[in-house]
């Protein structure tokens, strides 16, 4: 039975189950692949319309903040292409406030899925992979035209920021879903840890405030997406002076993140009373 199993097979079965929907939507999206290359191009150019004000702006100047553009290039690169994981995975899940308005949230609690795999694989759009392959290519531009004395350590780094900072994403993601059981409106609230916090990360903390910057740090910790990896890659001093060590411990910020989104999620789930109760 499902609900015997361990969480090691419950895990599993999640895993199959998110892809399972997920392939359905994708074979629904493909059934219109005119559609779908416009609207993913769509998503790729507004994207894009992001770092062409970077660009623009450094038409003015030689740096920002003290970096140069293809540092500032490093940060935009690192912190799109982890939102853009983020984003394609579990971009869905800001929707629950409209299910729980609704009632439609009702109809997913009586299948033999996880809600959290069904609303986070509801309505899948590939179309986000525009933004996910647009982060990639300014990051490659970055890392071609920057000169980073390159050691094992900065290797390492640098896929470990990018798959940690989309693991604190998706928990922000589900942490703002939890929270839209209680506030069903909350999605904007959300949306401006999620798409506002990589806008934040795209620019060097050193044109913020320190209070800002202690703020992302130890509050919500969007820090360890790519601020402190990347000072550690591009040799740069931290504002708050923290020690470089502090750059590699974006896996476990990812996991512990990861433990709270879960119990703020859990809570919501408990709290939740149908729109029949």
């Amino acid at each position: 039975m499902f609900g015997r199993a361990t969480p090691w097979e419950r895990l599993r079965d999640g895993l199959r189950a998110y892809r399972l929907i997920v392939a359905m939507w994708i074979r629904s999206t493909m059934a219109y692949r005119a559609s779908f290359l416009m609207t993913a191009l769509g998503n790729f150019a507004v994207t894009g319309f992001d770092f062409v004000t970077i660009l623009l702006m450094f038409s003015h100047v030689d740096a920002l903040g003290g970096y140069s553009l293809p540092e500032i290039a490093f940060l935009y690169g690192t912190s799109t292409a982890a939102f853009g994981v983020a984003d394609l995975v579990m971009g869905s899940m800001d929707r629950l406030g409209a299910r729980v308005r609704d009632g439609t949230l009702d109809t997913l609690l009586v299948r033999p899925v996880p809600v959290l795999v069904q609303v986070a694989a509801d309505r899948f759009a590939l179309r986000r992979a525009g933004r996910l392959l647009q982060g990639l290519m300014v990051l490659g531009y970055a890392l071609a035209a920057l000169d980073i004395d390159w050691t094992v350590l900065r290797v390492v780094l640098l896929p470990v920021m990018v798959i940690s900072g989309a693991v604190i994403f998706s928990a922000v993601f589900v942490a703002g879903a939890g929270f839209q059981f209680w506030a069903q409106d909350a999605s904007q609230v959300q949306n401006s840890f999620t798409y506002g916090g990589t806008t934040l990360l795209q620019y060097p903390p050193t044109i913020f405030a320190k209070d800002l910057v202690r703020g992302v740090t130890f509050v919500v910790p969007l820090a360890f997406v790519n601020w402190l990896p990347a000072l550690y890659v591009l040799g740069r001093e931290d504002p708050l002076g923290l020690p470089s060590w502090v750059a590699f411990l974006s896996p476990v910020v990812a996991l512990g993140c990861c433990v709270l989104a879960g119990w703020a999620w859990r809570s919501g789930l408990r709290a939740y009373r149908s729109t029949g109760s």
